[in-house]
């Protein structure tokens, strides 16, 4: 059975809640200056350098009022084009990002950082207006990353005055913690009691729709609807960013992503990947923490993906962004990274931003940023047995034989005042990844609603005529 802790208010302590390399590290003043600047002083930098963009249509989606959305994190790469024209791309957007653990505090004062930023501006309002007034507890369930939602507990129990029930909530446990009766969550206790929950905050990363339900009563942040809508499935994502794109166009704006071709049957992936050049990226779309992503560079990668079994028949193909001699051939051109800034051997290596934002009363708005590199640097040239992985992949978290998950710190690139200038990026770079980061998540958000009708109910068949893979429709809980 899962473990079950109670926390009470003031049993925060920060040294729990954060990476030791980040716990004593000074934010670089460029983050500090990012993440307070003014929303209308942003939106006139922004529009300044990107003309055409209308800035009444940028100021309504920064201040846009998320529904099922409310908690977001895009993983952005830097790139740029042959002929030097620099953008934030978004490789995904997350329904319970990671982030706080590697966040420098942008206040010294304030110990519990934007984990009590996030609490306060976003799921403390998120319980104001309870349609169903169940009289229950608060609860934080998780499946990963222990570090931070113990210290979203914490501060839970410090902001709304009362105790929290802590649980693992893991997909093959027989006997769980967690349970729903008539849409409302119940709590067992060590005693074989349950105990309702009137909300609860879940960092839920492994397909959370097979143990939490699509009908809740108990508020849930994010709710299912979220992460089957794009925040964990990546197939209707692509489709939401699309439809959003051909929405937003006319005002000059456009959310960047790798071209994208979806509903791809494994048999059809070769085809796809000679397509692009031989250099693709393949993704099971309902995988994350870099499970599930099969970079393509050789011959022997796809040979060896092509062997591999999966329990879904439908995968995306995405362009591979890499170096400027290998890139994937897309209709607008080459994309290559622009990467770190070249060490003292001169390699440079690939990096992506992680850029957390939440819905608020006043819209959405920037918690923290942090970066990742790769394991290798990037090379010029591809041989046959070149690692493309190692080169371009950047997630930390690894899955351990024993089912648990580790981190690779050693890769992790602080917001701090000694590792930030490696990245090469500027105000106007944090900015652009920042818009990019809205724009996802209002695409997101905006697909979940078009997948609820007007009584609150899952529109089954739409979802299905926008990913009919048979293995995920057979996980979905719906009560």
């Amino acid at each position: 059975m899962s473990n079950l802790r109670i926390i009470n208010p003031n049993e925060f302590e920060a040294h729990n809640h954060w990476y030791p390399k980040a716990l004593n590290a000074t934010i670089h003043p460029m983050i500090n200056f990012f993440l307070n600047l003014d929303k209308e002083r942003l939106i006139t930098r922004y529009c300044h350098m990107h003309p055409k963009v209308d800035k009444g249509k940028l100021r309504e989606i920064l201040n846009y009022k998320s529904k099922y959305f409310l908690w977001a994190g895009a993983d952005l790469l830097n790139v740029t084009s042959a002929g030097g024209k620099r953008q934030m791309v978004v490789i995904e957007n997350n329904s319970c990002p990671s982030g706080q653990k590697s966040m420098p505090l942008i206040d010294d004062n304030q110990e519990q950082g934007s984990y009590k930023l996030m609490i306060e501006r976003t799921f403390k309002p998120y319980l104001k207006n309870l349609r169903n007034k169940i009289k229950g507890g608060l609860a934080v369930i998780y499946d990963k990353n222990p570090m931070e939602a113990s210290g979203y507990a914490k501060v839970i129990a410090d902001v709304m005055k009362e105790p929290v029930y802590y649980i693992d909530f893991y997909k093959d446990d027989p006997n769980p913690r967690v349970l729903f009766k008539d849409g409302i969550m119940y709590i067992r206790d060590e005693q074989e009691q349950l105990i309702p929950i009137r909300a609860a905050f879940r960092y839920l990363t492994q397909k959370p729709w097979n143990r939490l339900p699509l009908y809740s009563k108990t508020k849930i942040l994010n709710p299912v609807i979220a992460c089957l809508a794009g925040g964990r499935n990546k197939m209707v994502a692509a489709k939401a960013y699309d439809i959003f794109n051909s929405e937003i166009q006319e005002y000059g704006l456009k959310i960047n992503v790798p071209e994208t071709i979806w509903d791809v049957r494994k048999n059809e992936v070769p085809i796809w990947v000679k397509k692009m050049g031989g250099h693709a990226v393949i993704k099971v779309p309902y995988s994350n923490a870099g499970q599930g992503v099969y970079t393509i560079v050789t011959e022997d990668e796809l040979n060896k993906f092509m062997e591999l079994e999966f329990e879904y028949d439908l995968f995306i193909v995405q362009s591979l962004i890499g170096n400027s001699n290998w890139s994937s051939i897309t209709s607008s051109g080459k994309l290559y990274h622009v990467g770190t800034i070249p060490n003292q051997k001169n390699q440079t290596f690939v990096a992506d931003i992680r850029m957390m934002v939440s819905a608020t009363e006043a819209g959405i708005k920037p918690l923290c940023t942090y970066a990742r590199r790769a394991k290798k640097p990037l090379v010029d040239n591809i041989e046959n047995g070149t690692d493309s992985w190692g080169m371009l992949g950047t997630n930390l978290s690894y899955k351990n034989s024993d089912g648990t998950w580790g981190s690779d710190t050693n890769r992790l690139v602080l917001m701090d005042r000694r590792d930030f200038n490696k990245l090469g990026v500027g105000l106007d770079d944090l900015i652009e990844a920042y818009i990019q980061t809205v724009l996802s998540m209002v695409a997101i958000d905006k697909m979940a609603k078009m997948l609820m009708n007007t009584q609150g109910k899952f529109r089954m068949r739409l979802f299905k005529s926008l990913n009919n893979d048979k293995n995920l429709l057979d996980e979905i809980k719906l009560s």
